[in-house]
């Protein structure tokens, strides 16, 4: 008889425990996310004249309040090996190739070198989620891109690009821009599988932080629309504290 009594209030305490349970399975929570994120991303108008597809890698946190609005930092850098503007086309003899100090071949690299960071608001429509937390959603924002062409001289035996006279070859150019970003939110009920994608697009109005090219010997005062778009995939942590109806069992 014992026995049954005992069973009758364990089932009992488990069954109000569920009843008072909230999830984000169907309650809305403010949650911090923290995130990361990969990209895929090609270069439009000035951008494509330097550049060309490249990829990126970042971190960003982000707010979402209970009525889903969204606010985040981010930041990304990206990187490729395509690059289309010869900026040491000075140095190149008739057949193409640059020479060392020695007069030999040398091995000068080109790659393209970039970041940003913006500030975003955003929204998340949840009636296409699988929970009250999830689902489309689409974020604006303002920030900075700066990028360049990275010269790496493998042997170390180039003189016109030793230390800091590369500077004068790499076109560092950045500016202020815009940001916008649409795709899905994924926040598993269990907390265990959490992710986002969707399409990422950046507008900058840039100009050369350098001034002065030495390959052509002009200042270099070109105002420039640089342009990213790509497809990204983010990992997600949300962290999100218990409450008095909350409860981990």
């Amino acid at each position: 008889m014992k026995h049954h009594i005992k069973f009758i209030l364990c089932l009992s305490l488990l069954l109000q425990l569920q009843v008072k349970a909230q999830s984000v399975k169907d309650s809305c929570f403010r949650i911090l996310m923290v995130g990361f994120h990969v990209s895929g991303q090609l270069p439009q108008y000035d951008l494509a004249k330097r550049f060309g597809p490249s990829l990126s890698a970042g971190g960003s946190f982000a707010w979402k309040t209970k009525h889903n609005l969204l606010f985040s930092v981010e930041g990304s850098y990206f990187f490729g090996r395509n690059v289309r503007e010869d900026v040491v086309a000075s140095m190149r003899t008739a057949d193409g190739h640059i020479t060392d100090n020695e007069g030999y071949p040398a091995d000068l690299r080109l790659t393209e070198r970039g970041w940003n960071i913006f500030g975003n608001v955003g929204y998340v429509i949840s009636k296409w989620g699988n929970n009250p937390n999830s689902g489309v959603f689409f974020t604006i924002g303002g920030g900075w891109m700066q990028h360049k062409v990275k010269l790496y001289d493998a042997n170390q035996k180039i003189a016109a690009v030793h230390g800091d006279l590369k500077k004068g070859y790499d076109r560092l150019s950045g500016g202020i821009g815009l940001s916008q970003f649409i795709g899905y939110k994924y926040l598993s009920n269990n907390r265990l599988a959490n992710c986002y994608f969707g399409f990422e697009f950046f507008e900058a109005q840039t100009q050369s932080l350098r001034g002065f090219n030495y390959d052509t010997g002009l200042a270099d005062t070109k105002k420039r629309f640089d342009v990213l778009m790509g497809f990204r995939f983010g990992w997600i942590l949300p962290l999100y504290k218990r409450t008095k109806d909350f409860y981990y069992y």
